[in-house]
């Protein structure tokens, strides 16, 4: 076995779920089964996960507006994919669109993709959704999230009748 495999069999299981957690594609989905399957309390795989779901979301809504404006500005690559981007949010923000903060919650609340909190985060830049209102309404729709992934995952709740 290479150096580099051994090295990575020596990250904690924690800080693996907690950075699989800050991934915009597997979020809360990903990173709440990912724990359970290799074995950590549901306790401990719904707090770590929900943290790392949480850890990108201010920095988001703090630069997202600054960052896509001055890289689309400089870079015709970024202008596309932040124009994709936003476009794509705002097709699927319709509940944020009507409901603004509420809406959030819920749009972050359904684990499923192109839902969650990275794409909240744009949402509320978007929608122009103030921080004081955007912050809690994503942290609650995390919690929501989190919970209804820990209960799925558990096999307490299904979905689909499976």
């Amino acid at each position: 076995m290479s150096a580099a495999f051994q090295a990575l069999g020596r990250i904690p299981a924690e800080f693996i779920v907690f950075f699989i957690a800050t991934l915009p594609v597997s979020e809360l989905r990903g990173a709440i089964p990912y724990a359970l399957a290799i074995g950590l309390s549901w306790q401990k795989a719904y707090i770590i996960s929900v943290a790392g779901n949480f850890l990108p979301v201010i920095p988001i809504l703090l630069f997202l507006g600054r960052v896509s404006e001055a890289l689309s500005n400089r870079y015709s690559f970024f202008d596309r994919f932040f124009t994709w981007l936003f476009e794509r949010t705002r097709s699927k923000s319709e509940l944020i669109e009507r409901f603004e903060a509420l809406g959030l919650i819920f749009f972050v609340a359904i684990p499923l993709p192109v839902t969650g909190a990275w794409t909240g985060c744009a949402a509320a830049f978007i929608f122009r959704i103030p921080l004081r209102h955007a912050i809690p309404a994503i942290i609650a729709g995390i919690f929501i999230s989190g919970t209804v992934v820990t209960l799925a995952s558990l096999g307490v709740i299904s979905f689909w009748g499976i």
